[in-house]
């Protein structure tokens, strides 16, 4: 029999447009009579997670929250003690007005909210969560270093590694061990807590250790016994489908985590060194989910966002985005496809690999293994009547060669390419082996990007700097006195002074002088010239504003850039 709560549910989803599954949700709804019933239906995909998780919400009288798209504080945790979230399936969200906000897979149980009233010392105000993302989200959150390394004491001091050396027949084994797996999937969840870009796990002479890169800084953030590295490592391969055995060469891959209703990806790269093998973990977005920036929201300059704008509405040309491998030019890109996705335009993406699902695009991943290259999927995509295309990377010459005649034959092409400027990605292009003669009018402009670490707004102060530190920086014709911003640390950006991460760029519009010069084969110092008489400033210009703006620090600026004078 149905209950109330899911015949409200169920005559709330039978009013969605398009909805031709009730006879399922339907079936499904006599065996579940709690937050399962959602967790089933979302499973199967019977509706989407949104209008599941909303119309539930609705159905029981509350609102719903996703815990991965929602603010949660270190407060709000220390209110519910990680045993009694798990047990009850709740985790604290924030605290606002000495009541804390609590997501629960059942948040209708009035004796279970006034319990954790009284176990939280102030009222509760129940949301409902998916009780798989409750779960997840718990793991997460709860990881500390203190509770990571007291679960690596706990393996090396068990009997599976009482000998310095593992056996190569123990070890296919022991990569297997719950122990083991429990705490790789520890480490793993406190670097995406800590918000890192990558995990290193590297062996020392005397030790190992495990680094995170977080705000595009390095930190250690602990140690253990050299006795556990190769097991550690040959899980991470496990993981990958690499050969554990091969200990002499490097070795790539790549593998998934579910979080909640998502997928979380993740890039490894492993190499020998002195002491042992090294592994970088390099965490990407996950997939599924629907918050993503949008050009707007990514707080770049209006002299270099309004051009930007107007240019990705270009019908045909290329499109670069250019900068080191981790400064933001997927986001980028992401954004400008966003800006000018509609039903009435065909847009196709190549990516290595996809990094967040895009509503109304087709995308597509290379798949090295089975010979599936960037240049093989563009060539295809030329014959799906497209009008946009993403390329992930442009590589090698035969890529290079397909996405410019792409350009030229009436199709708009955004592509990235790794330079240290603007101005360079042209000359790379012809470097590659692109003839000058087609890269002149197919290249429409080039977009730069750097990302610096963002000043904690928590404990961010003012200070003024010295005038020969601002003559450093700014020529001295009307010079004066300027405030600049810094982070003192606190709790909140684990006392860095630093707490998420800001861009900054330069953008080449292609003019016809520039053309001219591209054809000429002319050097790069030439074409930022010409490109300087309609608006392109370095990247250090635009750095030093989101210094002035107080966004972040001058010496975050000197590490991303080279010296130009700031005008």
């Amino acid at each position: 029999m149905q209950n109330s709560k899911n015949s409200a549910f169920l005559e709330r989803i039978s009013q969605l447009p398009h909805f031709d599954s009730l006879a399922e949700v339907t079936a499904l709804a006599e065996r579940f009579t709690d937050a399962t019933l959602v967790q089933a239906i979302v499973d199967q995909r019977l509706i989407t997670k949104e209008d599941a998780c909303r119309y539930w919400a609705d159905a029981i009288n509350v609102a719903y929250v996703d815990p991965f798209a929602s603010v949660i504080t270190d407060e709000a945790l220390e209110r519910i003690p990680p045993e009694i979230a798990r047990k009850v399936r709740a985790i604290g969200l924030y605290v606002l007005d000495g009541v804390l906000t609590a997501a629960m897979a059942d948040p209708g149980d009035a004796v279970l909210i006034k319990r954790l009233s009284q176990i939280a010392q102030m009222p509760v105000s129940p949301v409902f969560a998916l009780p798989r993302e409750i779960e997840d989200a718990i793991a997460i959150h709860y990881c500390t270093e203190k509770g990571l390394e007291e679960s690596l004491s706990e393996l090396e001091r068990s009997s599976l590694f009482d000998r310095p050396e593992i056996a190569a027949d123990k070890l296919a084994a022991l990569v297997e061990n719950n122990a083991l797996i429990q705490i790789l999937d520890e480490v793993i969840y406190f670097g995406m807590r800590e918000r890192a870009s990558d995990i290193h796990v590297e062996a020392q002479e005397t030790h190992c250790r495990i680094r995170f890169r977080v705000d595009g800084n390095l930190r250690e953030i602990l140690t253990y016994s050299r006795k556990l590295h190769r097991a550690l490592i040959s899980r991470i391969k496990i993981l990958c489908g690499l050969n554990i055995s091969e200990v002499r060469f490097p070795q790539d891959g790549r593998f998934t985590m579910p979080i909640g209703s998502q997928t979380a990806n993740f890039r490894v790269s492993t190499i020998p060194s002195a002491y042992g093998e090294k592994a970088v973990i390099r965490i990407l977005a996950m997939t599924g989910k629907k918050t993503m920036l949008t050009l707007d929201k990514m707080m770049i300059s209006q002299t270099i966002l309004q051009p930007f704008k107007r240019l990705i509405q270009n019908p045909n040309g290329i499109i670069f985005v250019t900068g080191p491998t981790g400064s933001g030019k997927t986001t980028t890109l992401y954004a400008a496809l966003h800006e000018i996705n509609s039903p009435g335009v065909n847009i196709s993406t190549i990516e290595d690999p996809i990094e967040i699902q895009l509503a109304g695009v087709t995308q597509s991943q290379v798949n090295l293994p089975i010979d599936l290259k960037f240049a093989t999927i563009l060539r295809a995509l030329m014959r799906q009547d497209p009008d946009v295309i993403l390329v992930g990377e442009i590589r090698d010459l035969e890529t290079a060669k397909i996405a410019t005649e792409a350009a030229l034959t009436g199709h708009i092409v955004f592509a990235t390419l790794h330079t240290n400027t603007a101005a360079q990605a042209i000359v790379r292009l012809i470097e590659i082996g692109v003839e000058p003669y087609m890269v002149a009018p197919s290249v429409i402009g080039v977009l730069a990007q750097r990302l610096a670490a963002r000043i904690c707004e928590n404990c961010k102060e003012a200070y003024y700097p010295t005038r020969e530190t601002l003559l450093k920086y700014f020529k001295e014709d009307g010079l004066t006195e300027v405030p600049f911003f810094r982070g003192r640390g606190c709790p909140a950006c684990r006392h860095t002074g630093y707490k998420g991460r800001v861009a900054f760029h330069e953008l080449v519009l292609i003019t016809d002088e520039v053309r001219t010069l591209i054809s000429e084969g002319r050097s790069v110092q030439e074409i930022s010239q010409a490109a300087a008489k309609v608006g392109y400033k370095p990247l250090r210009h635009d750095g030093l504003k989101k210094v002035l703006l107080g966004l972040t620090t001058i010496d975050e600026i000197d590490q991303n850039t080279s010296f130009e004078w700031a005008t």
